[in-house]
Order: C-alpha cells, then structure tokens, then sequence
C-alpha cells in the first residue's frame, strides 16, 4: 500500500482533478466537440444556475425544485432506515424471522427501484407518495443488509456478558447489537442515502409535478442542455452533501470506538 497523504496534498490532488475536469470540457466546447446548444462553455451553465434562482424554470425557482427533491429524499430515506435497521438487527438475533425474511428479501432486493414507478404513478399518482416507495425501494436493502451483517459480527463476550446480567432477546438487541453494530449501519445508511438519491431522480425524470428531475426532463424536451447540466450538478452536490455528513459521522463513530 502506498504512503499516506497529507490532507494538503489530498486538497490539492483534488483541484487537480477539477481543473483538468473542466479544462478538458472547456477544449471540447472550444473545438466545438458538439454543436454550442448541445456542450455549452461551463460559464454559460453557472449563467443558466445563477438565472434559475431568480427566474421560474417549469413553475419553480431551482431552489424550489431541490427542496421538494430533497423532502421526498427524506421522507423515503428515513422511513427506509427506520424499518430497515431495526428489521436487520432483529433478524441477526432472531434466527426464525432471519429464516422467514430472507428468501423474500433476495426476491424483492434484486428489482431495480426504477421498476416500481408503474406501480408508484398508479397507486399513488405524482404525490409525495410514489417517489418515497421508489425512493425506499433503492436505500431499503443496504441499511438492513448492513444492519444484519454488523449483527453477526458482534464479539460474542459481549452478549454473554449482558446475559450474565439477564439480558435477553429485545434487550439485547437494542443495548448489545445495536450501539456494537454502529459503524456498519452508518456504513449502510451512507450508501442506502446514494442509492435512495439516484432512485429519486430516475423516478422525477418520469413521474413527478416538481423536482430536479423534473426540472432536467423539461428542459432536455426543450433543448436547453445548460438547464440540463445544472440540474446535473445541483444532483451530484446535494449527493455529496449527504454523503460527507454520513461519512464524518462514521468517521467519528470509529475513532470513538471502545472508548
């Protein structure tokens, strides 16, 4: 394995990486790689994100569209997290219900979330109903995969101590499995958070009255590649977002571990 880097020398790796990035974009719009409406200059794009602030695009600002993205992010991640883990959790201890679960779950966690927008548009039409299943559909798997599997890990000491101490069943699982459990269900919910993200975009470029996705799929009828980056970019800055907050929280829950 090669050495460390220094955090300077990872920041500027990193603008490295960007300007080269956006070099090579720049060359291509330049050369006229495609025709100007198709490969914009990226100053034409910061112009077109800048403009959506203020001017409505499709009924809304840009702001407005990521906010209702993000409300249904939210409303279909957290209710992932919140069934998932516990239900992983559950499963590691409880060998009947791991055997009842999990011929159903490898059956349903194998269909990829953007096959449920039928579903969703029929059942629930374009409320905040239909994203949050498609949007559960794609974050659900990981945060219950990554909850049964840091269950089945846990060092064995630790259970029989708290049985010493009459601990058992539910106990167990939310004093023993769960605080040792933690890096790998922060683990999960980050990657649950990516893949509910992109679930939620694949299902607004189809079924959805607002939204990023929204926003892109408009645009892109009317020609307007710059609208479409921006929404390209909104998308994956949020998506950072979300996940340098889940990983500093893992961070910090592994330097904090046994202490």
């Amino acid at each position: 394995m090669g050495e460390r880097l220094t955090k300077a020398q990872t920041i500027g790796f990193s603008i490295t990486g960007m300007l080269f990035f956006f070099g090579i974009w720049v060359f291509a719009a330049w050369v006229k790689l495609a025709p100007r409406e198709f490969l914009p200059f990226p100053w034409d794009v910061v112009g077109e994100g800048l403009k959506l602030l203020i001017i409505p695009f499709s009924g809304l600002t840009l702001q407005d569209h990521l906010a209702a993205s993000i409300g249904r992010f939210m409303s279909g991640f957290f209710l992932a997290a919140a069934v998932g883990v516990p239900l992983g959790l559950l499963m590691g201890w409880y060998r009947w219900l791991d055997n009842i679960m999990t011929p159903l779950f490898d059956g349903l966690r194998f269909i990829a979330p953007i096959a449920w927008v039928p579903f969703a548009a029929l059942w629930f039409g374009a409320g905040i109903g239909g994203p949050t299943l498609i949007i559960f559909a794609g974050a659900f798997p990981p945060c219950l995969i990554n909850a049964y599997r840091g269950s089945l890990f846990v060092e064995q000491t630790f259970i029989e101590a708290a049985q010493v101490y009459g601990a058992s069943g539910i106990r167990i699982v939310y004093e023993v499995l769960l605080p040792a459990s933690l890096p790998s269900i922060i683990a999960g919910l980050r990657v649950g958070a990516g893949a509910g993200w992109q679930s939620l975009i694949g299902a607004e470029l189809i079924a959805a009255n607002s939204g990023i996705g929204l926003m892109m799929v408009r645009a892109q009828a009317a020609l307007d590649t710059p609208i479409v980056m921006v929404g390209m970019i909104a998308t994956g800055i949020f998506g950072v977002l979300i996940d340098f907050g889940l990983g500093g929280i893992e961070g910090w829950l592994n330097r904090n571990r046994g202490r």
